[in-house]
């Protein structure tokens, strides 16, 4: 056998099929780690459903005291849990999706995610403003559609309210071979100190009352772009909009 120390060009194959097999082994413990959530917690969770639906039933249409409103409780935050585990389903599937990376029309993308979102545009006074020529994406044509319906539905989701509503997507070049792309509305905004929150996953900056949702779409939105190589930041402050901004590479 050599003793001859390797070559850095070997050293650093190496050093890449090591990344490569602990990249493997992570999505296989990701994906033992999503058939426990979507099996054995979605079992409880129909007993939780099914029981309290039984005790509705058994107790008959007048329930003593406050025992209506403990039950719609019950079934409330179980259906809300349900949600939660579709969302951290979706979050574990974009670790696990092979990439299918192509050229990508950027204004198709939009008008495909605008599709998706018409019943939420429906009676709303929305003012589109979309940049012509948007330049050319390259990455994953399903993903890249899903970030577009995320960030677009939290452009309508907060902008409600607003008469009309204004939502603007514009891209400028970036240094090599990249894209940054930007979605502005004129919704409520956000706390500017409380901005760290934004991307993670279950965290809601105005309440349940107010807003619809889990606080999930910015979260999903952000894992998809990294997935992608990119970053996404976003601005804001109180009733002043929202502008979120992320990078991509573009077809050259």
């Amino acid at each position: 056998m050599s003793n001859e120390p390797l070559s850095d060009e070997s050293a650093h194959d190496l050093e890449i099929e090591r990344l490569r097999t602990e990249l493997h082994a992570a999505r296989g413990a990701l994906g033992d780690f999503a058939y426990a959530v979507s099996h054995d917690l979605r079992a409880s969770l129909r007993h939780i459903l099914s029981y309290a639906a039984l005790l509705r039933e058994e107790m008959g249409p007048v329930l003593p005291g406050e025992a209506a409103g403990y039950l719609d409780t019950i079934q409330g935050a179980s259906r809300t849990l349900g949600q939660q585990i579709d969302g951290l389903m979706a979050w574990s599937q974009l670790d696990r999706t092979e990439l299918q990376v192509q050229e990508l029309d950027a204004a198709t993308l939009i008008a495909e995610a605008q599709a998706q979102l018409a019943e939420a545009c429906a009676g709303r006074s929305i003012v589109w403003q979309i940049q012509d020529g948007l330049p050319v994406l390259f990455g994953d044509a399903a993903l890249l559609r899903q970030l577009f319906v995320h960030l677009l539905s939290n452009a309508i989701k907060f902008t409600r309210g607003r008469a009309p509503a204004e939502i603007a997507i514009r891209a400028e070049l970036a240094p090599e071979g990249w894209v940054t792309y930007t979605v502005a509305d004129n919704g409520v905004g956000f706390d500017p100190v409380r901005q760290h929150k934004l991307f993670h996953v279950f965290q809601r900056l105005h309440g349940a009352s107010q807003f619809e949702g889990l606080g999930l779409g910015l979260g999903l939105a952000r894992k998809i772009v990294e997935r992608h190589g990119g970053s996404i930041r976003a601005e804001g402050a109180p009733e002043a909009g929202c502008r979120v901004s992320f990078t991509l590479l573009r077809a050259v």
